[in-house]
Parts: C-alpha cells; sequence; structure tokens
C-alpha cells in the first residue's frame, strides 16, 4: 500500500498531519505532498518515506500565478509516485476539490477527504462532518475513513524524530515572538518586556525564530535573553524547545513543534481563528481574549485598532502562565 498524504500549508499545518501520516505508515509506504512552507516539518515526522514539494496557487501566501505548465508538472509528479489512496488534508475553510481534481487527472484511484461541497467523482470517501476539534485529530478522521489506525500504544499525539541535543545549559524558558501572520502575535514590545519579567523572576530566556526575524528576535533578547535568531534549522529548533522547561509563542508553528516534543506552550493564542481547532495539541496555558471583535475572522493582520486580544495581556500573565504550566 502507498499512500499520498497532502498537506499543502505550512510547517504548523504539516506537523498537525502527523498522526494521519502514522496511521497510513502502519499500512505501507507513505509520501508526503506539502508546500515549501510545509517541508522542514515534513522531514521530521515519523512515517514519511518521501516528500513531494510543490507551490499550490489556491493555498500559498502570497499566490503565486495559475500556469498550465506548473499543474501539468504536478499531474506528471503525482502519477509517477503510483499511489494507491490519497488523504487530502485541509482546514475548515478549505475545499479539497481543486486539489482532489488534480489527483484524480493523476490517475491516483481512491482518494478520501472532507468536503462541505459536493464532490461528483472526485472524492471516493467524503467527510461531511466538520467536528471543532484539535486540528491533528480532525485530519486523522479522515485517515481513519480511508481505513488506516495508529499502531497500537499510539496515543495519536504530535510527534517528530528524534530532536538532537543542542548544547544549550538548562533551565531555559525559551520565547518565540515571529509569525507569519503579525494577528497571531504580541506586538514586539511586549515580548521585550516579557523577556524582562521573565528574568527578573530568575528564568534564563532563550529567544528563538527564522533567518527573516533577526530583527526581531534581536529587539526581544535585548539584554536579558539569549539570541538565537536565525541560528537553528527547523530540526535544531526542535532540539532547542525539547529542551526548555516551556515556550512562549503566539499561534504559530513552533508552537505545534514543542508540542511534538513533549514542552509545555505559553499560547499567546489571538481568536483570528478557533482555539478548540488550532491551540497546542499538548499541555499548554491559553492567554487572550478569546472572544475579541477579531473573533473568527482569520485575518492576518489585525483587524482592530491596538491588537487589545492580545496586547491587553500583560508581561506578569506570561511569568505567571509559566509558572502554572512548569508546576
Amino acid at each position: 500500500m502507498r499512500t499520498l498524504v497532502a498537506r499543502l500549508d505550512s510547517d504548523g499545518d504539516v506537523l498537525l498531519a502527523g498522526p494521519a501520516v502514522r496511521a497510513a505508515a502502519a499500512s505501507g509506504e507513505v509520501v508526503v505532498l506539502c508546500g515549501p512552507n510545509g517541508v522542514h516539518a515534513a522531514e521530521l515526522l515519523p512515517g514519511v518515506a518521501r516528500i513531494v514539494e510543490w507551490e499550490c496557487p489556491w493555498v500559498v501566501h502570497p499566490a503565486p500565478a495559475v500556469r498550465p505548465v506548473d499543474v501539468e508538472a504536478v499531474i506528471a509528479l503525482v502519477h509517477g509516485i503510483r499511489a494507491d489512496v490519497a488523504l487530502v488534508l485541509t482546514s475548515f475553510h478549505q475545499s479539497p476539490l481543486p486539489l482532489a481534481l488534480v489527483l484524480r487527472l493523476a490517475g491516483v484511484p481512491e482518494i478520501v477527504a472532507r468536503s462541505a461541497d459536493y464532490p461528483g467523482s472526485l472524492l471516493d470517501v467524503r467527510l461531511t462532518d466538520d467536528p471543532d476539534i484539535p486540528e491533528s485529530l480532525r485530519a486523522l478522521g479522515v485517515a481513519r475513513a480511508a481505513g488506516f489506525a495508529l499502531p497500537e500504544g499510539d496515543d495519536g499525539g504530535l510527534a517528530v524524530t528524534d530532536p538532537p541535543e543542542t548544547g544549550l545549559d538548562r533551565p531555559y524558558v525559551v520565547v518565540h515572538p515571529g509569525a507569519s501572520a503579525p494577528a497571531r502575535t504580541w506586538s514586539p514590545d511586549r515580548w521585550a518586556k516579557a523577556v524582562v519579567a521573565l528574568t527578573a523572576a530568575g528564568a534564563r530566556v532563550v529567544v528563538t525564530g527564522g533567518p527573516a526575524e533577526t530583527a526581531l528576535t534581536g529587539h526581544v533578547a535585548g539584554a536579558c535573553g539569549t539570541d538565537l535568531g536565525g541560528r537553528t534549522t527547523f530540526r535544531e529548533l526542535s532540539g532547542v524547545l525539547a529542551g526548555a522547561d516551556a515556550v512562549v509563542v503566539g499561534n504559530t508553528g513552533p508552537a505545534h513543534l514543542a508540542a511534538a516534543v513533549g514542552t509545555p506552550v505559553v499560547s499567546l493564542f489571538a481568536p483570528v481563528v478557533p482555539a478548540a481547532r488550532w491551540a497546542p495539541h499538548g499541555r499548554h496555558v491559553l492567554l487572550g481574549d478569546q472572544n475579541a471583535p477579531c473573533r473568527g475572522t482569520r485575518a492576518r493582520d489585525c483587524p482592530v485598532p491596538g491588537h487589545p486580544c492580545l496586547d491587553l495581556v500583560e508581561p506578569a500573565d506570561v511569568v505567571t502562565a509559566v509558572a502554572e504550566v512548569t508546576a
């Protein structure tokens, strides 16, 4: 059995597909189809035999042009995989049908997905329910509908392959201030004040971020924190998070990576997407007004002046939450 698991979003989304991948891998080979922003996470998922990268024009942001030559190329690529079944994993606001059409044209004989829209002959197994549950469990439901089950002893949590040792002196708390969508994280000055407050409370603080976030991490780390911005690969970041007592982070991929390595999370969570689905799937404390006016908007930039859902959270609240989640 060869299964194609498609999740075309970013690293956090791909991490949340992990339980579905492991269920499929219990019955054979798994090939993951993901976007360029999800490759690093796919490389860490247990059970993945091969990764196929595609910049899907109806998923990635900013969106590339739709070019027939690109669609023809991915059809040929998927045809060469010779998958027996495909699991199309999407969020509640996405349709699986455009990708299902591509997979059907590539000759995939069985396609399984959730779809609120009538799929015609594009899907062989269609789930119509939209349960308000963690995204990872929602994806696992698609795998189960295809006949796959987690192996005995697998609790369905998030997981990655062995995080590397980092050599960092312990104990420490990680602060990860960046996010791909500004609405889903705290303002930089708030993050910087939280690092000062955590340090004053006796914590050693390590600040992490990607190569494009070095100005942000430098500002946030200030004179108190250790700045690792741009200095770790995604795999190395998993090791940094695994060694931490707690991770303080917005609603972004490293929150799910922390959950996957078993580290408790203090989540600065803006309600632009529902916490019931997207909060870290593991031990966590949620901060932020979940009934703020931005609730459910899926906004990338805060639509409310002053970003009140998060900027009304005080640095002292983070210190209290870290103490609670590590108790």
